[in-house]
């Protein structure tokens, strides 16, 4: 008895002592410790999503990459190899294990070492939310004391659901949802046992054991998984076998991207970051929705990528990016060395390499959607052999090499090639890429491009491409670049005279202009491009020839500050207008977005609308914080519809045109998405003014009048008609000094688009392209209809146009034919085709015109200032060859 007392006393002693200390520890440490009660509305820090207005992902922003998982979504063999390996007594314990803190104990007394941390799943939690990985006394103790809060706060399924959604666990993967993405690309309900008790393992050690970075210790991990899941009597003896035996498939993947288009994601991503900030854009879950679909934004990448090819192929082939064997033995510098990894100057012959290498070598060669890097096996009489970075081989037949005669500046190409010997060897390392389902030789492009589509009734952004390639330049052409506009700027400038008292009828003199300037000592002479004048013209077809001296004679008419001040109308910046006459001709630069906006005011009637990118912001659980809510062209259009007329088509044309049906849409005053009443844009012209401006458009982009008669002419942009086989359409070229931009832009009553080409170097011409007969002879009688947009100095509708007319193929593809509305207050009268005066002729001298009522012609032409151009001298009538 006498030993029992003092034990008991002891142990009493001790255990006040105990609890005392515990008490004192806790009150030491409570300033630090953190509340808990944030974990019942806790926000998990989860990447910004970026989707297209059709739900298809594009882009996922934040270094965190997290799936957050409802705990019924989790498989629960997951969930069984957690616990098992985890904390095997989670439903039985209060935040803390005595077992597994004895287990510990009893591990450091005997080793000396703290190899078991007897971490339960709720202390690893709340390491994971407030705490460090750092192994000390004072961290485990306030482990403790936060998992006895959170087992206070929170009940089983919140703690273990947040611990599948927080943990960490290896490249950047946060909770297990990323975790299936990361590593294999999956959801979790797809992965097999054996996957899923990889993942499960890697909690202990996320950085040393997982199946990337050592997938050897992985497999010893996964084994430990699943041996605790047997003897929890979670699977069976089969299973496991199955399971351990499996080999490792994980490889990493990144967020599963359904719509690549890296410009539009960037610029939404700049957007989210300026309203949010940085971390909070990165780290709030957000979901955002593009106003671009998939669909479009898809066909104005193509179309942008396929039609600077055009350019490049024109313009000729500038040779491999380097060789692997048979080096050609030239006198100067111009073959190409090759900067790679390993040393290749002792491989000089094809013996020397065999597949593998060859794959390590173009392995290092940067792979640029579309192109792809591939070294010439071997070369035939027309074809060759090749092998590309997939490990594939290839055959690329002449049909895939016959465009690659010699580039030698912008403005020459050398011969033609005949064989493929002409335009490659083996060994040599050159881009492939694929095109309409056929492999051709590929080169990337010096020059750039840009596009930007936009809906003209509220601004939301169709499409948008910055360039050929955003992983090559992240300069995005169509938002950040100003360049010169050249002839797009016209339509307003003739809206413009229009509001100043001129009609489509008017008639300017196309003659020279040759001003002196006392002050600089120096006559301005601005030339029409083609340097041809045809005297006394109508102003419709002034703007449909883009006449630059008629466009000047128009400012004269209204004057050089009115109709600067008349651009900003536009949304033009004012800063950007030069006060001078040049103005007229385009030497105003703007951005391609700016330049789509001002046109959709006149595609719209005249509406100034606020281009957007973002249609709605959703946050991590899919509720709705944000949706647009953008100006829009009018609230309910009154206006009255006319057949789709063309003022310049023979009488038979327009006969056969007063019968076409309509199918006019209007707005009503309802968003249709949301139902709140529509916010009405401010009108900046004159739905009139608008419509009369796209009428002459119209007549840009098509063939105008009789061949027959010798009435006929075309538009700069007629391509686009001809190929679109569409009359409700309208577009305007543009061509600077030199050619250093070029542009075009034009509309359909629901989509106005711009294209631009031109170099990043501004000095730098896009020269011309010499005739390549080996594309003629692919097929004649079509290039008799596009034969010069392959040749000759490049301009607005040779580099910029294919862009626009593909996309629009695209765009416009299940649109019915719906054609401007005619607003009230326009009237249709005959007018003599040469003067512009009232006629009661109806030959082929007539036409129809539309006018602003009250500004039609009030005098008839007299008989003897007819001009009948059938009645003219052959030698004035154009040849077939010169329009073709």
């Amino acid at each position: 008895m006498k030993y029992i007392k003092p034990l008991i006393l002891f142990s009493f002693l001790s255990g006040v002592l105990g609890v005392a200390a515990l008490v004192g520890i806790y009150f030491y440490i409570k300033p630090d410790l953190p509340s808990v009660t944030v974990l019942k509305d806790v926000r998990l820090q989860t990447p910004m999503q970026i989707y297209t207005k059709d739900g298809k992902l594009i882009s996922q922003y934040g270094v965190k990459r997290r799936i957050p998982v409802k705990l019924e979504d989790v498989p629960q063999e997951l969930i069984d190899a957690i616990l098992a390996t985890e904390d095997s007594r989670f439903y039985e314990h209060h935040g803390i294990d005595p077992i597994g803190i004895v287990r510990a104990a009893v591990s450091l007394v005997l080793t000396g070492e703290k190899r078991q941390g007897a971490s339960t799943l709720t202390m690893q939690l709340a390491r994971g939310f407030f705490l460090t990985r750092e192994k000390t006394y004072i961290r485990k103790v306030k482990e403790i004391f936060i998992a006895l809060h959170m087992e206070q706060e929170l009940t089983k399924q919140e703690i273990l659901e947040l611990y599948l959604n927080k943990i960490e666990l290896g490249h950047r993967a946060f909770g297990f949802g990323a975790a299936a993405q990361v590593y294999y690309g999956k959801p979790l309900d797809e992965l097999t046992l054996a996957q899923l008790a990889t993942i499960a393992g890697l909690p202990k050690a996320p950085s040393v054991l997982n199946p990337i970075s050592r997938p050897d210790r992985s497999i010893e991990r996964r084994r430990v998984v699943l041996l605790r899941m047997l003897d929890e009597q979670y699977i069976t003896k089969a299973q496991f076998d199955e399971a351990a035996s499996a080999p490792v498939t994980a490889r990493k993947h990144g967020a599963e991207i359904e719509v690549d288009a890296p410009y539009l994601a960037d610029t939404i991503y700049n957007e989210m970051v300026e309203i949010y900030g940085k971390e909070e854009a990165e780290t709030g879950g957000y979901q955002v929705y593009a106003t671009a679909t998939s669909e479009l934004q898809i066909a104005a990448q193509n179309a942008v990528i396929r039609n600077l090819h055009d350019y490049d192929e024109r313009h000729g082939y500038k040779g491999p990016l380097g060789y692997l064997w048979d080096k050609p033995q030239a006198q100067d510098s111009a073959v190409p060395e090759l900067t790679l990894s390993f040393d290749i100057s002792a491989r000089t012959t094809r013996g020397t390499w065999d597949e593998t290498s060859m794959l390590m070598a173009l392995a290092e060669i940067p792979h640029i959607k579309p192109l792809m890097p591939a070294v010439v096996l071997t070369v035939n009489e027309q074809s060759i052999e090749v092998l590309g970075v997939d490990g594939q081989k290839r055959e690329i037949t002449w049909d895939g090499l016959d465009w690659a005669r010699p580039y030698i500046t912008d403005f020459r190409q050398g011969s033609d090639p005949t064989t493929a010997a002409d335009v490659t060897q083996a060994g040599a390392v050159i881009y492939i890429r694929e095109q309409e389902g056929q492999w051709r030789i590929s080169q990337l492009p010096e020059v750039s491009g840009a596009f930007v589509a936009l809906n003209p009734n509220n601004g939301a952004v169709e499409a948008v491409v910055g360039g050929y390639s955003f992983y090559q330049s992240q300069f995005n052409r169509a938002t950040q670049a100003k360049r010169q506009v050249g002839s797009n700027i016209k339509p307003f400038v003739y809206a413009a005279a229009i509001d100043s008292g001129y009609t489509l009828a008017s008639i300017i003199n196309d003659a020279p202009i040759n001003q002196w300037n006392a002050a600089t000592g120096v006559a301005w002479r601005p030339q029409n491009s083609p340097a041809e004048y045809d005297g006394p013209i109508r102003m419709r077809k002034a703007l449909g020839k883009s006449k630059n001296v008629v466009s000047v004679r128009l400012l004269r008419g209204v004057g050089l500050r009115e109709t600067a001040q008349y651009l900003t109308r536009f949304g033009f910046d004012p800063d950007d207008i030069p006060l001078d006459e040049t103005v007229s001709l385009g030497s105003s630069s703007h951005t391609p977005l700016e330049l789509v906006r001002g046109m959709s005011t006149i595609a719209n009637g005249g509406y100034l609308v606020n281009p957007h990118f973002i249609n709605k912001v959703l946050d991590e659980n899919g509720n709705e914080l944000w949706r647009a809510n953008p100006v829009w062209a009018c609230n309910r259009c009154e206006e009255t519809s006319e057949a789709d007329i063309s003022p310049e088509n023979d009488e038979q044309d327009i006969e056969a045109l007063l019968a076409a049906e309509l199918n006019n849409d209007v707005f009503l005053g309802f968003d249709e998405e949301s139902e709140e009443e529509k916010v009405i844009a401010p009108q900046v012209i004159s739905s009139q003014t608008a419509f009369l401006v796209g009428e002459m458009m119209r007549t840009a982009v098509r063939a105008n009048g009789s061949w027959n008669k010798k009435t006929y002419w075309l538009g700069t942009g007629w391509r686009a008609r001809n190929i679109l086989g569409r009359t409700d359409i309208a577009g305007k070229t543009g061509t600077t000094n030199d050619s250093r931009d070029t542009w075009f832009s034009g509309f359909h009553k629901d989509i106005v688009a711009t294209a631009w080409v031109g170099f990043d170097n501004m000095s730098r011409q896009l020269g011309r392209a010499t005739r390549n007969q080996n594309l003629i002879n692919k097929n004649p009688e079509k290039f008799n209809w596009i034969g010069n947009a392959l040749i000759g100095t490049e301009d607005g509708a040779k580099a910029a146009g294919p862009a626009w007319i593909r996309f629009m193929q695209e765009a416009l593809e299940d649109k019915p034919h719906s054609p401007m509305p005619v607003p009230e207050g326009i009237m249709r009268v005959r007018i003599d085709r040469t003067s512009g005066k009232l006629t009661k002729r109806t030959d082929h001298t007539t036409l129809f015109e539309y006018f602003l009522q009250g500004t039609e012609p009030t005098t008839y032409v007299r008989d003897d200032e007819v001009v009948d151009p059938a009645e003219q001298d052959e030698e004035t009538a154009p040849e077939p060859e010169e329009i073709f």
